[in-house]
């Protein structure tokens, strides 16, 4: 017989007692600004979180419509929207190449909380992109080169024989960007902020602005949703 798979229990009305107290003294989320909300979500996070604060999982879509998603870090937040890079042949690149649409999700479980973003997806400038390329270290700039990123890969002596071929093509000097790397940003169309209350009646805020305007210049308009 299969041993089920064990699945934590429901919180008991005690557990949610004990979070009320701590609960009722959280202010009303503001409806000022998302991108200065995520931020200061985002810097708690980076001072609470075990590791990789900046996590986000992406959701694309593929030829067929089904739906894709796996986690990447985010590298940029400002007010034009969410900055990643990736490899632009891999599955997420022709993804959204394709269909340039995207959707993310922050999980911070040490703060319970959570951000979901939807939005247009277009690619970064090339200056971003070499901006932040040199940033990386070196390992990581030949990993880059030497991936072919969502192809298969026979075993991983391939892997380590081309980061040991790209390491001597390039020697000591300057390793450049590759055409096929660069990165994305995803305009939010709309961006949702969960936290949780006690009984499960949790706080959803909702910033939203018209998808015919799209971009940075829109205005948010705001409104709460049911738990």
């Amino acid at each position: 017989m299969t041993e089920k798979t064990l699945i934590p229990a429901s919180p008991s009305e005690d557990d949610y007692v004990r979070q009320v107290a701590q609960a009722e003294a959280l202010p009303q989320l503001p409806e000022d600004d998302p991108i200065t909300l995520f931020n200061a979500w985002l810097a708690e996070a980076l001072a609470r979180e075990p590791n990789d604060a900046n996590a986000m999982s992406l959701a694309t879509v593929d030829a067929d419509g089904l739906p894709d998603v796996r986690m990447v870090l985010l590298k940029d937040a400002d007010a034009r929207g969410f900055v990643f890079y990736t490899n632009l042949d891999s599955a997420k690149g022709r993804e959204l190449v394709a269909n340039p649409k995207a959707a993310l999700l922050f999980h911070w479980k040490s703060l319970r909380r959570q951000v979901r973003v939807r939005g247009t997806v277009s690619a970064v400038s090339p200056a971003e992109a070499d901006a932040y390329w040199a940033t990386r270290a070196r390992p990581a700039q030949l990993g880059a080169w030497a991936s072919s990123q969502s192809r298969p890969l026979p075993d991983r002596l391939a892997l380590e024989k081309k980061i040991a071929e790209f390491g001597l093509k390039f020697g000591l000097g300057k390793v450049p960007r590759p055409r096929h790397w660069s990165g994305f940003r995803v305009a939010p169309q709309a961006i949702e902020f969960w936290r949780d209350r006690p009984f499960r009646l949790h706080e959803r805020l909702v910033f939203a602005r018209p998808s015919k305007e799209g971009g940075a210049g829109a205005g948010w308009t705001t409104h709460r949703l049911f738990p």
